[in-house]
């Protein structure tokens, strides 16, 4: 059964009040053309879970986030995502702030149906502080450890995009980490795949080995063909980050009519139309 869908079909299945995780890690696969879909959709007042890049800049600046879990959210060559910045400054969102270990214990702790899991993680640091209704939990067994009971991050969608995918809903990454995708997927009710490219499940195995196959058809709802949908963020090995564009896009963050100026550029139109306009900001750069 094949599943294929268009991003703006993806959109349309999400609802406002939804929580969503937003698979990649900072400024790297980030399924941007995805992203891009919710924007130009009506849905607001989302929970968003995510190791947060740009992803999490375009949505807060368009006033989509009500709550925010992450561990940081950062374009990587740029160390503080500005959109971000500047949304918390302005107390657009509410920020739920967890340690790397946790976001990924919490999200396992979705995918096995569990309430919580324990961990050391966040013990002696701030995070407990910041993060009052966190509670901790002592091991019933002789060692008595104090450990924090990271409660399970159940998603209602979860949006990745990876290098490959079938219509099946397989999906494998080519790059240098899978980025915890697999376990978006598994931790929500439907789940949403964007690639570079779709294949034959059996062309899977002609391009890199098995466990590079990271997503299997049971946790996934549908699949997008979207080349370049991980602009402007990297998508390694079939591109980097566009630096150029990442700069332009933090810089406009800085001043509310630059931000006018490249929203009306870029972002107004469908995925067609943020191409050409990227591909035309390129072309004047040269």
């Amino acid at each position: 059964m094949t599943k294929v869908m268009t991003a703006d079909e993806v959109a349309s299945r999400l609802r406002s009040g939804m929580t969503v995780g937003i698979g990649g890690w900072g400024s790297r696969r980030k399924p941007m053309a995805l992203v891009r879909a919710v924007l130009r959709s009506p849905v607001r007042e989302l929970t968003v879970v995510s190791y947060g890049g740009p992803d999490v800049g375009l949505l807060a600046a368009a006033g989509k986030i009500r709550k925010l879990v992450t561990a940081f959210a950062t374009l990587d060559s740029i160390a503080l995502e500005p959109h971000f910045r500047a949304a918390r400054q302005r107390g657009d969102l509410e920020l739920v702030e967890l340690d790397e270990a946790m976001m990924m214990w919490g999200l396992t702790a979705a995918v096995h149906r569990l309430p919580f899991l324990p961990v050391r993680a966040g013990l002696g640091s701030d995070v407990m502080r910041v993060n009052p209704a966190l509670r901790t939990v002592r091991s019933p067994y002789p060692d008595g450890e104090e450990l924090v009971a990271v409660p399970a991050l159940t998603l209602d969608a979860a949006l990745v995009h990876l290098n490959r995918a079938d219509r099946h809903g397989n999906g494998q990454y080519l790059g240098p980490d899978p980025y915890f995708d697999d376990l978006f997927c598994e931790a929500a009710s439907a789940a949403y795949v964007s690639c570079e490219r779709l294949v034959q499940t059996a062309g899977f195995a002609a391009a890199g080995p098995p466990q590079t196959l990271l997503v299997r058809r049971h946790s996934v709802a549908g699949v997008v063909a979207a080349p370049g949908g991980a602009h402007f963020t990297s998508c390694v090995p079939d591109y980097g980050r566009d630096e150029p564009f990442q700069r332009a896009y933090a810089e406009a963050a800085a001043d509310p009519a630059a931000w006018r100026a490249f929203t009306d550029r870029f972002l107004t139109g469908d995925e067609a139309g943020y191409r050409a306009a990227v591909a035309a900001f390129t072309e004047e750069r040269r």
